[in-house]
């Protein structure tokens, strides 16, 4: 591979990344209002969102297993294989209905695991019906990703889903408050697989001649397992803190670490704006044994989303309690958490992109570590809950301690998953590049200020985009060099 096809590999990437980052700005304006919603309405509460975000867990989680690793094992699979591509598609189609429909008939009968305080409604029940057409989802956009089409997950995941959440939550507060969060979550689920399906039809049309191979697809599946096992564990860092705090603490405090953590995640979706650009170009450096090309795109890439998630946390994290208090007063006492997810998803970028190349190149031993950082994220948790309860502190702590044991659990999956990445190509992963201290340095002073001078309303109008704007004039001039420009260019020749 020459260096000229390094370079349109970069700028194939950073396109993908440019679509998907004007979807993360799109999907804030569409989440805050539900939050704003379902936080501040009489009709549901902290208490009403703590219940909704345990189904949530359970839900999402169980849907990403019956993907069987299609969201990411997809592009190896299509690039390996001269059948027709709807086809191969479809064999991973079958599986993931197939189990998803028999969980979700598991969950009706038994929906004590959705909702461990065994507060539920009937309608809240028919939760599990999202479970289909989610894992559907996951690899429909897989697919239209592998032709470098981003702008169909970013209609899906950042227009379509969370406005139709949002409008549907403020709708059921007049129809049916009792269960309006279930009922908006549910048709946002449905809206955003028809938006995903659609595109994916024009793409890749219906099979051809196709007839299900139960021994390839059994082959199929066996091979997929530690992806899936590797994809399930990764979304699981992100919800098991939920998952516990919704045993140990009353479903006030699991609703607003569930706002903390909304927020929290949303740079967090910066890194799929690379993700699904990165696994072809990774897949098709492989066939070629490029190693070199691979490691300087995933270090490429790794600087992209820490450099954002820095200046997005540092915008968030500063006035964490105006952040915080735009959803409710009661949200206010999240403020801690907050900041500590935001620099969770910061020090997580390192493990997300080595992970890239290591569920292609080592996925036994990937899956190893993932076992290992998310046991270490439990045993962290759930040690922390009960050493605020043995010192007496306020619950909201305890959501502070579930937080900090991610942040840390994270840190630990950076470390070592690059680290092996970089025995395995024989080439140095590193994000790290000393600008981003330079850029931080200023935005801190910035954002101290303004916390401190300014009323909370001029806080957040003038403070975050002054934040912001010093950190990016400080990185760009003294941290993007030539190849990292290209990000924010139409084409890698300008």
């Amino acid at each position: 591979m020459t260096e000229r096809d390094t370079a349109e590999d970069i700028a194939a990437i950073a396109k993908g990344g440019r679509t998907n980052l004007l979807g993360f700005f799109m999907r804030l304006a569409a989440r805050l209002p539900f939050l704003f919603i379902a936080g501040r309405a009489e009709a549901y509460g902290p208490a009403a969102l703590g219940r909704f975000a345990s189904a949530l867990v359970v839900i999402e989680l169980t849907a990403m297993v019956c993907t069987l690793g299609e969201k990411r094992g997809l592009a190896q699979r299509l690039s390996e294989s001269d059948e027709h591509p709807a086809n191969i598609v479809a064999d991973g189609m079958l599986v993931a209905i197939a189990a998803s429909c028999v969980v979700a008939a598991i969950f009706w009968l038994f929906p004590a695991p959705l909702f461990p305080g065994g507060e539920f409604t009937e309608i809240d029940r028919l939760m599990v019906i999202a479970i289909p057409p989610l894992a559907l989802t996951e690899i429909w956009l897989a697919g239209l990703a592998y032709r470098y089409n981003i702008a169909a997950t970013v209609r899906a995941r950042a227009v379509v889903e969370p406005w139709t959440l949002s409008i549907m939550a403020g709708t059921m507060i007049f129809v049916a408050p009792k269960s309006g969060l279930a009922i908006a979550y549910v048709t946002s689920i449905y809206a955003a697989a028809l938006t995903a399906l659609i595109p994916f039809l024009r793409a890749y049309g219906l099979p051809r001649a196709w007839r299900p191979n139960l021994g390839g697809i059994g082959r199929m599946t066996l091979r997929s397992l530690p992806l899936a096992a590797a994809d399930a564990i990764e979304w699981g860092t992100r919800r098991i803190d939920i998952l516990i705090l919704g045993f140990f603490a009353t479903p006030m405090v699991v609703g607003i670490y569930y706002v903390a953590q909304q927020v929290a995640s949303l740079p967090q979706k910066l890194k799929t704006s690379f993700e699904p650009i990165l696994g072809p170009v990774i897949t098709r450096n492989l066939k070629q044994k490029n190693y070199a090309a691979i490691a300087k795109q995933v270090c490429q890439v790794g600087f992209w989303i820490t450099a954002t998630q820095a200046g997005i946390a540092l915008a968030l994290g500063i006035p964490g309690e105006g952040v915080m208090g735009l959803v409710g007063p009661e949200f206010v006492g999240g403020t801690a958490a907050l900041v500590f997810l935001l620099a969770a998803e910061v020090v997580a970028a390192t493990a997300v992109v080595s992970e890239a190349a290591l569920i292609y190149v080592a996925r036994i031993r990937n899956l190893f570590v993932s076992i290992a950082t998310i046991a270490l994220q439990a045993g962290l948790t759930v040690a922390g809950i009960m050493l605020v309860e043995r010192l007496g502190f306020d619950d909201h702590y305890r959501g502070v301690a579930a937080a900090v044991s991610l942040m840390l659990a994270l840190a630990f999956s950076s470390l070592v998953k690059s680290q092996m990445l970089s025995r395995l190509l024989k080439e140095p992963i590193n994000n790290w590049r000393w600008a981003l201290f330079w850029a931080a340095a200023p935005a801190v002073i910035l954002g101290w200020a303004a916390t401190r001078y300014l009323p909370e309303w001029a806080e957040l109008a003038f403070g975050v985009p002054a934040i912001l704007g010093i950190y990016c004039w400080v990185i760009w001039t003294r941290g993007f060099g030539q190849e990292d420009r290209v990000l924010f260019r139409k084409s890698a020749g300008k």
